[in-house]
């Protein structure tokens, strides 16, 4: 399984890949440490089929199915750490844990409803966050509860949707604690379920309510240093097929309006539409963006990141505009048909292969060519591109990273029974 058969024949085949990539001026080793340097947020949700520990043995209202029962799910917070510590020990680059509110802990036999989360309810997580140098990211969880069978912050009923206001604001605030604990800003990201299995007869009453939930929430002043807000829309979830609140034109005005950053999910769109495009369509008016790495399938949008054209060419899209500062990455899939922990690496690595790639590329060349329009002359360098010893730069990564190169980290991979 392994691609070569000692470190001496991967160190000759990195030489002459980088003596490839010379000839078009690109430097291999400082398109390493720019690939490692872009932090990747791991979900903590694929590590027990979105289950959290709020007890819940199902989802409930929300839209979102996680299918299949391979064994392993990890049952605690413990267990949930020591896998994700086991997936970062495996994967090269800068690299963070995002979790859902659903996830507190507390002790045994408390009972503490969403809308009255404190940070003291993930001290531990933020301990562990702090011992590993692991930075935070959250989310409130507006699904799998009793007052989501219907809608949240878009509810007709007053009383529930401020239950679902004083939860998001609660969420906000140990997203603001984490970024207080850990030195960098935490990703707060707001998704919510709310939409019709068929045609609604009033699209606009929910929209108008959604608007002056997510008024009141953002209202809230916190210390901009340790909170980044984000909103995520969906083109459609299971339950709300024909209409969901905040689609993607709402969010994105709102986003402009509010000049808040947007999430933007390669999973959340119609099948056929790809999100790299809307980068560039969309940097100018926000302060930044959110990926989601994720892949959609026919009508599901949560399967395990590839490294798929699509991927590849979001990468290069945020490389072309030098928006590393401004984007912000994340993997977003459940899949529990598959050992968990191997979906989380074989996810975040082909991710962070693909921002290898990008950052290989010759970018000024293609625009040089470009204008000067020589549009044969990008388009040859482009297909040449695509059979440049990519594999062998990015075992040069893993191996100067001190993870698994080649196949080699499936041996790590413990059995589950």
């Amino acid at each position: 399984m392994k691609p070569y058969p000692n470190t001496e024949t991967l160190e000759q085949a990195y030489g002459l890949a980088k003596n490839s990539y010379a000839q078009v001026g690109i430097n291999t080793d400082e398109a390493i440490q720019a690939a490692e340097a872009v932090p990747l947020s791991l979900q903590c949700w694929q590590g027990d089929d979105v289950r959290g520990f709020e007890g819940v043995r199902g989802l409930s209202g929300g839209g979102i199915l996680p299918t299949g029962n391979y064994p392993g799910r990890a049952r605690n917070g413990d267990e949930l750490r020591a896998h994700a510590g086991l997936a970062f020990s495996l994967i090269p680059g800068a690299k963070r844990f995002n979790l859902h509110s659903m996830y507190r802990e507390g002790k045994p036999g408390e009972t503490i409803d969403r809308d009255a989360l404190e940070p003291e309810h993930f001290h531990t997580w933020m301990a562990w966050s702090k011992a590993e140098a692991i930075p935070l990211d959250f989310n409130p969880t507006f699904f799998a509860h009793p007052l989501a069978e219907r809608a949240t912050l878009s509810h007709e009923d007053a009383e529930i949707r401020r239950f679902w206001i004083r939860h998001a604001l609660a969420a906000r605030r140990i997203a603001s604690a984490f970024g207080e604990n850990q030195g960098s800003r935490a990703i707060n990201n707001l998704w919510i379920p709310d939409g019709s299995k068929d045609m609604p007869a009033d699209r606009l009453s929910p929209r108008l309510r959604l608007k002056d939930a997510l008024d009141e929430i953002l209202a809230c002043s916190l210390p901009p240093h340790t909170l980044r807000d984000t909103l995520e829309c969906k083109l459609f979830g299971i339950g709300s097929e024909a209409y969901v609140v905040g689609s993607h034109e709402f969010y994105l005005s709102y986003a402009v309006q509010k000049q808040i950053s947007l999430c933007l999910d390669m999973g959340h769109f119609h099948p056929t539409e790809t999100i790299a495009d809307k980068i560039s369509g969309i940097l100018p008016f926000v302060p930044g963006l959110l990926i989601h790495f994720s892949r959609g399938l026919r009508w599901d949008s949560d399967h395990v990141a590839l490294f798929s054209d699509e991927t590849r060419e979001v990468c290069r899209e945020i490389k072309r505009a030098g928006a590393f500062d401004r984007v912000a990455l994340a993997l977003d899939f459940f899949d529990a048909s598959i050992h968990r922990i191997a979906a989380w690496v074989i996810g975040a690595r082909s991710i962070r292969k693909a921002l290898l790639e990008a950052f290989l590329e010759p970018t000024s060349l293609l625009v040089a060519a470009e204008q000067a329009g020589k549009y044969h002359e990008r388009l040859a360098l482009l297909e040449a591109l695509k059979t440049f010893p990519v594999a062998a730069v990015w075992d040069k990564l893993c191996l100067d990273a001190g993870v698994p190169v080649g196949m080699d980290w499936l041996q790590t991979i413990p059995a589950v029974s």
